[in-house]
């Protein structure tokens, strides 16, 4: 395993059968490493393809990039957004261009790249708010988090008819997998991959990181941004992700306040489409909205009931207390307390972020209808906690 590992590895240093991204793309990432080179001679680089011409301004007029002035013209492009936040967005819009979209066999390139965008958003939004990393360098950090999937699928998987179906999340058992079958997995392959194509070297250094826990002294801050944007992307596009787990990382290890994660949701959901029509891709925006408020309706489901066992109980015996030894300890009072405690900060985030996106919402949609359903069940339950607490301290 460990030869085939290297194997691979070599060849992809060497560029064996890796896709060809844009020349001009490439032309960018080597002359701007020349001192002396004017906006002028980029702009006659870069206006070679009308197509990425088009699509950079367009991205330079985005909310992204929030210019002042209309920019019209590549020169102004550059100036507005930078060299080297242009060439990035060049190189990752080159990128997209590369692979197909639909299915392929097991692996759906579309859902890849809807997960990546909404990765791409979260983490520039975390950036901007943590003020930990630069927002267009976690736009693209989260943009290419897995892109050595779409590199590892090309060269191991595909046409393997005994691989049905590859589910990007959750990603340790999809890594897990790659590395007992293959003996690589595809993160190192993206590792390798961005090397070759030239991507700065702290952007690469996120493909080392995943899953990261509370010790986070050896991971770089954009690896850090990154990985949360991945754990909140899933949350939003794949089907499985629970609202209740996604909440506890959120703050536990990302010590994330309730309304900063609310406020980083929100973000994604009204940038997504303007970000995604320059990338080729199309979203349904509402539809992934409604999707994540199902799963917040599901949470609130099961923080429901544990509110109705506690107002029922008559005895420690009966609270829905985790553990026996913990149960045993504790008076009526002290268990009411602690299990008040697991739902009220849960309950806290949801009802939070639903009320948040009520206000950003027409009152005449669907959309807005389902939200304001669950705020207002949100609400019902903070007052039954705020009663049932109130009854026990008198």
């Amino acid at each position: 395993m460990r030869n085939q590992e290297q194997e691979i590895l070599d060849k992809i240093a060497s560029g064996y059968s890796l896709p060809a991204l844009s020349p001009v793309a490439m032309k960018l990432v080597r002359l701007a490493s020349i001192e002396n080179i004017t906006i002028d001679d980029l702009s006659a680089v870069i206006e070679k393809d009308p197509s990425l011409t088009v699509r950079l301004l367009r991205l330079a007029n985005s909310a992204f990039f929030r210019a002042g002035d209309p920019v019209t013209t590549i020169g102004q492009a550059i100036t507005v957004t930078g060299l080297t936040r242009l060439r990035i967005m060049a190189l990752s819009l080159s990128l997209r261009d590369t692979f197909p979209l639909g299915r392929v066999g097991p692996l759906d390139y579309e859902e890849f790249w809807k997960a990546s965008l909404y990765q791409a958003l979260i983490a520039k939004s975390l950036a901007q708010r943590l003020r930990t990393c630069k927002p267009d360098e976690a736009f693209i950090g989260g943009l290419i988090l897995e892109i050595g999937l779409l590199i590892f699928f090309d060269l191991l998987i595909k046409g393997k008819k005994e691989v049905q179906r590859i589910h990007l999340q959750p990603l340790k058992p999809l890594l897990q997998w790659q590395t007992e079958e293959f003996g690589i997995n595809h993160r190192q392959v993206g590792e390798a991959v961005l090397k070759y194509w030239g991507f700065p070297d702290n952007i690469i250094d996120c493909q080392r990181h995943h899953d990261i826990g509370l010790n986070t002294k050896k991971v770089s801050e954009l690896a850090f941004v990154c990985d949360m944007s991945r754990e909140f992307s899933a949350l939003i596009r794949q089907k499985s992700a629970e609202w209740q787990s996604s909440f506890s990382r959120a703050e536990g290890i990302y010590r994330l306040e309730y309304d900063m994660f609310s406020d980083i949701l929100i973000a994604a959901f009204e940038e997504v489409q303007e970000i995604a029509s320059s990338f080729k891709v199309e979203m349904n925006k509402k539809q992934d909205m409604l999707a994540l408020m199902e799963k917040a309706n599901t949470a609130l489901s099961a923080l429901s009931e544990r509110v109705m066992q506690l107002s029922e109980a008559g005895s420690v015996n009966t609270l829905p207390v985790a553990s026996e030894s913990r149960r045993e300890k504790m008076s009526v009072g002290d268990a009411i307390q602690l299990v008040v405690h697991e739902i009220r900060n849960p309950l806290t985030a949801i009802g939070g972020f639903a009320r948040k996106l009520e206000k950003t919402l027409n009152p005449s949609t669907e959309e807005w209808q389902y939200v304001s359903i669950i705020a207002q069940e949100a609400s019902r339950l903070e007052s039954a906690i705020d009663e049932l607490t109130g009854n026990r301290k008198k």
